[in-house]
């Protein structure tokens, strides 16, 4: 009976295949690793050769798409390369520096209120640790986590997501902003059912989109969407101008607009639940030591906020 022998693979193959399926280009993965385009693709061929599986589909408009196989590999491969980087350092007496790059995902409305503050402690904690920030939405922050993009990502709790591990840092409960002069701005709540009868100016990110609107179906009310835009800041703009009132989860120190506009926040009546501003990463993964320092630093930064 014939023996099946064990794939034949190599650090620099796992190495380029990460960087392929994270940039989802070949090209793209030679840019980063400073090699030639013709280099990542051997090794890569070397690797689906080496375990008899395809790990990319070839795209031609899409680029690369990771077979059922890919994914598999990329989950294994990102922990045993943590791994060996890991041993690497304490091996060279490295074990209590981090450094490198750490690529963070961030929820495009918290990014302003949580990442310059962030940021600013790295520094002053692991001057040899550089961070590079994808700002996007939880789908977009989700992607990105699943696929080997980034390491870790800022985002609300909407919801468990599959292999996705949620570290809570501090929770945001919603509020409703209105326009300085609006009847009900001096007011210190507002019930939803108050706002039946006006027009609502909606965040329109996925999964923000169904919160805000459960919320108010929650409530009885039947919304009025006026306006919806992708941007907090277009949102806050168009209620300070009388168009409307919207539901937010932050609240800026200062109650100005970009274009001057003034806004009031109120609390919600009958306290609907906040949703938990977390630090994701992949379940299966192994987190590096720069995962587990910038977490470190975010909750000692925002895990007593709210």
């Amino acid at each position: 009976m014939a023996r099946l022998q064990s794939a034949d693979m190599t650090l620099v193959q796992l190495r380029y295949f990460v960087t392929a399926a994270m940039h989802r280009s070949m090209t793209e993965a030679s840019i980063d690793l400073h090699v030639a385009q013709s280099a990542v693709s051997t090794a890569i061929a070397q690797l689906e050769r080496s375990l008899g599986v395809q790990l990319f589909v070839r795209q031609r408009s899409k680029g690369l798409s990771l077979t059922e196989a890919g994914e598999q590999l990329l989950r294994d491969a990102q922990s045993v390369l943590a791994q060996v980087e890991e041993m690497t350092d304490v091996v060279r007496g490295r074990h209590h520096q981090v450094r490198g790059t750490l690529r963070l995902a961030c929820f495009v409305t918290l990014a302003p209120f949580v990442l310059p503050r962030l940021i600013t402690r790295v520094e002053q904690e692991h001057p040899d640790l550089r961070i590079e920030i994808i700002e996007t939405d939880m789908e977009g922050t989700t992607d990105l986590l699943l696929s080997g993009a980034v390491e870790g990502g800022i985002i609300y709790d909407f919801g468990r997501v599959h292999d996705l591990a949620f570290d809570p840092l501090f929770p945001s409960p919603p509020h409703v902003i209105l326009a300085a002069d609006h009847p009900l701005a001096e007011r210190e709540d507002v019930a939803l059912a108050e706002l039946a009868e006006s027009e609502l100016v909606l965040l329109d990110l996925p999964q923000s989109r169904e919160y805000f609107l459960g919320m108010l179906e929650a409530a009885g009310v039947v919304p009025r969407v006026r306006y919806s835009s992708h941007s907090y800041e277009t949102v806050r703009s168009l209620v300070a101008r009388g168009h409307g009132y919207s539901i937010l989860n932050q609240v800026p120190r200062a109650p100005l607009t970009y274009d001057g506009g003034e806004l009031r926040a109120l609390r919600i009546a009958g306290d609907p639940p906040a949703l938990d501003v977390c630090f994701a990463r992949v379940t299966r993964v192994r987190p590096t030591a720069r995962t587990q320092a910038v977490a470190t630093l975010a909750r000692e930064l925002f895990g007593t906020a709210g």
